[in-house]
């Protein structure tokens, strides 16, 4: 059973008028009622639950107009799905209005509509601060991306990459956020919390809309959360910081006995296991075995580098080096993962994610050529036997370009690659690799000592 404490015994009209459509709202908005979120949940493998599995558990948002088989996809529409929601909250505030006369007060309603949100909102930063502090989310930049000019990125891509090249300061981010997730598990310390989410993730909000990011609707959603968190203690730090006035706490509190007190104990522990140490654990693992963003299949040995194209033919025709040609190739990537980018002179079609989408298969994991219009970027299958390269153009807008090359390594540090193109055209090209020096690497030692590139 539970006891209610409280020092506010009885509220104005339109104080509860205000609390009966923000508890529909808000329960509309928090708890999963969403078909297509338990058709995801069907889908997940428990018995080798990843820490994707948990990352998109626990970034739900109701989707019943704009409709994604993905959850987490937001967009113009979302805004369509909130609208219905203060729609519907408001007839059913309506109709109870009319029919509950009686009521002076919804304290312990109050209470677990802030308990809800409390932990809706707490998983939902805490599942972005996990991937931040073990620097998952921007990654390290790929040799691919240190060779593609810096006007060849779009913002959002920049953006990231400037996050990326100081994993420190990511994983500082990250540390804010799971700290504040945490300060939301606590009853006494959620205002806290709410209120440097406001900070945080107001600044995440601006900056997905500055850069073109696709989380700013998300971010909304968990703005709105902690903005009605922070509400319920706001007067009163108001009357104690901006006046000075002496303030009396609001003392709410359910005081559980019995089973529901073991009930409460048994179900907290769960949710912090699942979502914080299970959850926490599994991103540190793939931190060190698997970074999501890039491929995991590896790739051909002893080749990863940059290769300058030093002969380079067409149906046996030579082309030398060219500021306008868009044919011939200028140099080639080989990844440490299966990945083969070549910089020319065309332009691409960039393939761009709007999201952060956490995917166990390669063919899914785009991070090292999204936002970038600079480079062609193959997955390939090697055969080694037979020393054949089977290359897939990773980019969604080219899904048709796919060719196979002949490889040989005539000597140290020199790659010749023959076969047709995807054009139907045969191709001669000689690698030759070059042993570059990075400034963003060698400048990690310190910008007080000398550099040679």
């Amino acid at each position: 059973m539970s006891t209610l404490t409280t020092n506010q015994t009885k509220w104005k009209e339109y104080e509860k008028g205000a609390f009966r459509f923000f508890f529909i709202y808000f329960v509309l908005q928090a708890l999963p009622l969403d078909w297509k979120y338990f058709g995801n949940l069907f889908r997940i493998q428990w018995g080798s639950l990843s820490f994707g599995d948990i990352f998109y558990i626990s970034r739900y948002t109701p989707q019943f107009i704009s409709g994604s088989s993905t959850p987490g996809t937001w967009g113009i529409g979302t805004l369509a799905d909130w609208a219905l929601i203060a729609g519907i909250a408001l007839i059913w505030a309506i109709i109870w209005s009319i029919r509950d006369k009686k009521s002076e007060n919804y304290n312990k309603l109050y209470y677990w509509l802030r308990v809800i949100l409390r932990y809706r909102l707490a998983i939902g930063i805490i599942a972005y601060g996990f991937i931040k502090f073990f620097p998952l989310q921007s990654p390290l930049p790929s040799l691919s991306n240190l060779n593609t000019s810096y006007g060849d990125f779009n913002r959002w891509k920049l953006f990231s990459l400037s996050l990326g090249i100081v994993p420190g300061y990511e994983s500082f981010l990250g540390l804010v956020e799971i700290i504040v997730g945490v300060l939301l598990l606590f009853r006494k310390t959620t205002t806290f919390g709410a209120v440097i989410i406001l900070v945080f993730t107001g600044n995440v909000f601006i900056s997905n809309i500055a850069y073109d990011g696709g989380e700013a609707i998300y971010a909304l959603y968990l703005i709105s959360i902690a903005l009605f968190l922070t509400v319920y203690d706001a007067l009163r730090i108001y009357n104690l910081v901006a006046l000075r006035k002496p303030t009396a706490p609001n003392t709410v509190k359910i005081s559980l006995s019995g089973q529901w007190r073991t009930s409460r104990l048994v179900l907290k522990s769960l949710f912090i296991f699942f979502f914080v140490f299970l959850y926490g654990y599994k991103t540190y693992a793939a931190y060190h075995h698997d970074i999501y963003q890039y491929p995991k299949a590896k790739g051909l040995a002893g080749v990863a580098g940059l290769y300058n194209v030093s002969d380079f033919k067409v149906n046996n025709k030579q082309l030398p080096y060219s500021q306008t040609d868009t044919i011939r190739w200028n140099d080639v990537v080989f990844e440490k993962w299966a990945t083969i980018s070549i910089s020319s002179l065309k332009r691409y079609k960039a393939d761009t994610a709007t999201t952060e989408e956490i995917s166990s298969r390669d063919k899914d994991r785009r991070y090292e050529l999204d936002g970038t219009t600079g480079r062609a970027y193959y997955s390939y299958v090697a055969d080694t036997v037979n020393q054949v390269l089977l290359l897939k153009n990773r980019n969604s807008n080219y899904k048709a370009d796919q060719f196979t090359l002949h490889y040989t390594k005539p000597a140290n540090g020199t790659i010749i690659l023959t076969g047709v193109d995807h054009n139907r055209d045969s191709i001669y090209v000689q690698l030759d690799r070059i042993n570059k020096k990075y400034l963003l690497q060698e400048a990690a030692q310190g910008r007080s000592k000398a550099l040679k590139l």
